[in-house]
């Protein structure tokens, strides 16, 4: 989802498509909490590492 989000924050940028830019953020901003909350060791979406 990290990775994703890093695409299409790129394509966004160098196309000027906001709605791109937008969804890049997001994503990248929700992989990055669920990716501390499964190395803290809380469970996410039923698995205990989420990678």
């Amino acid at each position: 989802m990290i990775a994703l989000g890093v695409i299409l924050l790129i394509i966004g940028f160098v196309t000027g498509i906001s709605i791109l830019w937008t969804i890049g953020v997001i994503l990248l901003v929700v992989g990055a909490i669920l990716w501390i909350l499964g190395s803290m060791g809380h469970a996410v979406a039923g698995r205990r590492h989420y990678w």
